[in-house]
Order: C-alpha cells, then sequence, then structure tokens
C-alpha cells in the first residue's frame, strides 16, 4: 500500500499540468530524471542502459526532500520514505506519433496510466521509458519529470494544479485498492476522454459523468468515491488543460498498442509469452503429483 500510494501520488504532479510545448526541443532530443539517492555505480548503470549520452542529454536530478515537499500534505512521511531512486528519460518523437510509454523495475504503476498522466500533462509525440536498480514504486522519476518539464519548457506550473493533481491520485489510489490498479487507471482515462467530448456543467452532470465510465468499464462505485471524482472533475475544468489534445494521444497510443498486437512480431509475443505462462503452470502443478 505504501508503495502503491506513493508511486501513484507522485504520478499526479504531472497529470494536471497545462499544455505545454518543448519551444528548443526537437525529434531525437532527450531529457533525463535521475533519483538522487542513486550511487554513482547505479547512476552509470541506468545511463547505460537507456542509451544516454551525458554531453547531449538534459538531466535533472530529484531528491527525496522534493518528493516531501509534493507529498507531505498527503501522506504519512513514513510512507513517502527516504530515499528518491527510480528514474526516467524522454526521446521527443516525430510530429504525430503519439506517445509510448515502457517501464522496468516499476511494478505499482501500469504503463497506461503513465501514458494517461503524461498525455494530460501536455507531452504528446514522445517515448517515455522508466527504470530503477531495482524494484521501486517510481515515485524519483515522477517528480524528476516535474522538473524537466518545467525546466525544458521554461515554464512554471502552478502549485495549485499540484495540489489538486495529488488530490486526485489519492482517489485514484483509494479506489485502485478495491477495484485493482488497472481499473483504476482506466476510469481516470475514461472520464477524461469522455471530457473531450463533453463540458458537464453542475454535478448533477459531472455525476452521470462518472456513473458512465464506471459503467462502460464495468466497475461498481460507492456514493463516496462518485462524490470524490464528482469534485475533482471540477476542479480539472477550472484547470488549463486541452482534453481534446490529451484525447488524441491516447488514441494514437492505443492504435500502436492494436497495430503491435495484430502485427506477426505481437503474435508471437503472445504465443511465446502463453507457452512460458503454460510451462510455469505445468511446472507448479507437478509440485503436487
Amino acid at each position: 500500500m505504501k508503495r502503491i500510494i506513493s508511486t501513484i501520488m507522485v504520478l499526479s504532479l504531472i497529470l494536471t499540468m497545462p499544455i505545454m510545448t518543448f519551444a528548443d526541443a526537437a525529434e531525437g532530443d532527450v531529457l533525463v530524471t535521475l533519483g538522487a539517492n542513486l550511487t554513482p555505480k547505479q547512476k552509470e548503470d541506468l545511463l547505460a542502459e537507456m542509451k544516454v549520452d551525458e554531453k547531449s542529454a538534459m538531466i535533472v536530478e530529484v531528491t527525496n526532500e522534493e518528493e516531501h515537499k509534493y507529498l507531505g500534505s498527503y501522506m504519512p512521511k513514513a510512507q513517502i520514505g527516504t530515499r528518491a531512486i527510480s528514474s526516467a528519460k524522454i526521446t521527443i518523437g516525430a510530429k504525430d506519433s503519439g506517445i509510448e510509454v515502457e517501464s522496468k523495475n516499476i511494478n505499482y504503476v501500469s504503463n497506461e496510466m503513465y501514458m494517461n498522466a503524461l498525455t494530460t500533462a501536455g507531452v504528446k509525440d514522445a517515448h517515455v521509458y522508466v527504470t530503477a536498480p531495482f524494484t521501486v514504486s517510481g515515485t524519483g522519476a515522477l517528480t524528476g519529470l516535474i522538473k524537466v518539464y518545467e525546466k525544458a519548457s521554461g515554464e512554471k506550473i502552478p502549485e495549485e494544479q499540484k495540489q489538486v493533481a495529488n488530490e486526485e491520485m489519492v482517489a485514484t489510489a483509494e479506489l485502485g485498492e478495491k477495484v485493482g490498479q488497472e481499473k483504476a487507471g482506466e476510469l481516470v482515462t475514461v472520464i477524461k476522454d469522455k471530457l473531450a467530448d463533453t463540458n458537464p456543467k453542475n454535478d448533477e452532470e459531472r455525476r452521470a459523468l462518472v456513473e458512465e465510465a464506471a459503467k462502460q468499464i464495468n466497475i461498481n462505485l460507492t456514493d463516496q468515491d462518485i462524490n470524490l471524482f464528482v469534485s475533482l472533475i471540477e476542479k480539472w475544468q477550472n484547470l488549463d488543460i486541452n482534453w481534446n489534445a490529451v484525447g488524441d494521444q491516447l488514441t494514437k497510443a492505443k492504435e500502436k498498442w492494436d497495430s503491435f498486437a495484430e502485427s506477426e512480431e505481437g503474435k508471437n509475443f503472445f504465443e511465446k509469452l502463453g507457452d512460458f505462462l503454460k510451462a510455469i503452470v505445468d511446472a507448479i502443478a507437478s509440485w503436487f503429483k
């Protein structure tokens, strides 16, 4: 629970940023965040893993103190932890190429949740890789993404938006405990996708939107859950978010995944994965014979 909340909470810090562009960024440019508590050898290994040239990439470090700064009002210090470890790399892609996310040693946030957060933040046409030297929550990487966004764009993200984002991710973390992290992330994605098509004018319309989204992905929400997301939608609407741009990026990402799944490469991958899982099940079953 501690790691889940920690990761998701900091994920929120980039979730409701205004749409921004990297004025000086061009296709192929690389932006990197590193956890400040990595050892020199771990930093060296991660940069090598990410194939990053230190001379040409924009690199920032995120500290545990910064994590506490953004999370301290929402969760106990003990849950935030004492080290910033996880790291990330963003490679600017070609125009209209969409956004892709990969992760390694990050077990508590799905790639879809990363993708959703980044597209909402206004990041588009990029390949994102999140990693760590061992299994961690991902907190440091995402806090660092805020820093590198601000540095690359030259814009300061308003504290109000960060506060709303934190509140949003607390709700997502709590809902994830009930329905699973994947479903919780999917609900947020669906709600935001609907916001690209409609602009609810009051709480009644916002409630209807939340209920429709929950029904669409087949989950049950309590009145408390619904009311919390109703409140969040109103706060989202008060922020400068281009929901159409968010929807476009998510659509491109889904199209890329569908294309891979239907390709020979994708089919071979899933076939091998199925064989691998079957072998594991057979091995476990043999223990009881």
